[in-house]
């Protein structure tokens, strides 16, 4: 936990430290390969790939950090983020976060597992963290809209703590909540403006 404190403190301080290095290339060619799986407006259209257009900067800087450092391990993605400095990172979380947010989940939604999805989110206290709408802030991230086969990836992933957070709270929030139940949360959040 030691190691993961300093990582979200050296994001903090890329945030706020001194002007952008330019690089030999634009922003927009280092984000070429990111966006040929997140989607190049930041939505993604692969199955277990998450849209990273309107989420929050803080958030995508710690985890490009985590990624680089290799404290999360998604072994492509741990590649891809290889040989980038902490400014490469804070302008790349910057141009991400400008993209706009995927919009809700289309067609017509199933008004009992929007409830129960709704129900189990305040009850959890998913409103807390990720903010009444949903969107997220500073080291929380936005699940409006994201996909939905996503975000039951991840929750299964915190559930089995096999995916950690920045503390013991995701796990120890869905400790009792069943598979059925995190399918309810996804296709409620997955469908959130």
């Amino acid at each position: 936990m030691r190691a993961l404190a300093r990582v979200i403190a050296a994001a903090a301080l890329a945030l706020t430290g001194v002007p952008l290095a330019t690089g030999a290339e634009p922003i927009s060619a280092r984000l070429a390969p990111c966006l040929a799986c997140h989607g190049e407006q930041g939505r993604s259209e692969n199955p277990g790939v998450p849209s990273l257009g309107g989420q929050p900067e803080f958030y995508l800087t710690v985890q490009l950090l985590l990624f680089r450092d290799k404290l999360r391990v998604v072994e492509l993605m741990n590649a891809v983020m290889q040989g980038f400095s902490n400014d490469d990172l804070r302008a790349m979380a910057a141009t991400l976060a400008k993209l706009p947010p995927p919009p809700p989940a289309g067609g017509n939604a199933d008004a009992a597992r929007m409830e129960a999805g709704r129900t189990l989110a305040e009850q959890n206290r998913c409103n807390f963290c990720h903010t009444g709408n949903y969107h997220g802030e500073r080291n929380v991230p936005r699940l409006a809209g994201q996909r939905e086969d996503y975000l039951v990836k991840a929750l299964r992933e915190y559930k089995s703590n096999s995916r950690r957070g920045y503390d013991a709270s995701m796990a120890d929030v869905l400790y009792q909540v069943s598979d059925e139940q995190i399918l309810d949360l996804a296709y409620f959040l997955a469908r959130r403006p």
